[in-house]
């Protein structure tokens, strides 16, 4: 019997990278896009077997009716899982990210998640389908400036963990791919939105923390231009979906394997320091609050990494 994979997030990166991905193995695959342009460039690079859907995590219609495309063609084949990968990246200081920012970041990053799980679950619990989620590094060590997509990623961590007890009666499992630096556009579309935050920002989130964004800026380009291929992360939501045994959790890429064991057992001011030395961020703010890297701290240099 053929089987049926749903992946959202599409359009680009890694979504789009493990759509093409699980379709080149044979898989039947309902992409999930959000512009009808981005399914026909998909259907360019994938075969028959690949069907774009318009599908807005956030739109409980665009959900429900997914879920109904999914059951009608599941009908002659097996819905081996759904794919949560829509994902987008808020970054700011905490203190000046407006609240409809924040909750755009969790409507799209975890209740967008819910909502996929919520409909699908007949067909899941059906097929004793998977369900495979798209995490990050930042869900176990949380970094300055990105406060919004950690947190959204840290909730994925528990809602994960609950699932996988919930739905082990019914032989659903749950996995999380935990990726560290990835070569993908959501950072790019982030750090835009983070640019013209600043652009616009009054005078005193400048003053407070222009240096600091400004260096968290230039390490997330550098990360992106570093990361792994999301290949490697296409290649962990297959193991995910397909093996007899799969993990529950999967570190992609060097930074994740070092970092997240790392995260269980250091301390948390060890872990601020570490932090604080690899982004090079600021130490130390003089007597205005303004953030200074220069400073003297009782009486010690700022160490630079």
């Amino acid at each position: 019997m053929d089987e049926t994979v749903v992946v959202t997030g599409a359009s680009t990166g890694i979504g789009r990278t493990t759509a093409l991905h699980l379709d080149s193995l044979g898989l039947r695959v309902f992409a999930g896009v959000r512009r009808d342009q981005d399914g026909e460039a998909l259907r360019d690079q994938a075969t028959s077997r690949l069907t774009p859907i318009r599908l807005d995590v956030t739109d409980q219609r665009d959900v429900e009716r997914a879920a109904d495309i999914v059951g009608h063609a599941a009908a002659d084949s097996r819905l081996a899982g759904i794919v949560n990968n829509a994902g987008i990246a808020v970054s700011g200081p905490v203190e000046f990210i407006p609240l409809d920012r924040w909750r755009q970041q969790f409507e799209i990053n975890l209740f967008g998640i819910v909502s996929m799980v919520q409909a699908f679950m007949p067909l899941l619990r059906e097929s004793k389908g998977r369900i495979v989620s798209t995490g990050s590094l930042g869900g176990r060590l949380s970094q300055p400036m990105v406060a919004p997509y950690c947190a959204s990623k840290h909730a994925l961590e528990a809602l994960s963990d609950s699932l996988r007890v919930e739905l082990r009666p019914w032989g659903i499992r749950v996995a999380l791919i935990q990726p560290g630096a990835v070569k993908t556009p959501i950072w790019n579309k982030g750090l835009e939105a983070g640019e013209e935050m600043l652009r616009s920002a009054p005078a005193e989130l400048r003053q407070l923390y222009g240096a600091a964004v400004q260096i968290a800026t230039k390490m997330a380009v550098h990360e992106n231009e570093t990361g792994v291929d999301p290949l490697e992360v296409a290649r962990a939501v297959e193991h995910a979906l397909l093996a007899s045994r799969p993990r529950t959790r999967y570190p992609v890429g060097r930074q994740a394997k070092l970092l997240i064991p790392l995260t269980r057992f250091m301390p948390d001011r060890l872990k601020d320091e570490l932090l604080l030395r690899v982004g090079k961020l600021p130490r130390t703010a003089d007597a205005t609050g303004m953030q200074g890297g220069g400073e003297r701290e009782h009486g010690r240099r700022p160490v630079h990494a």
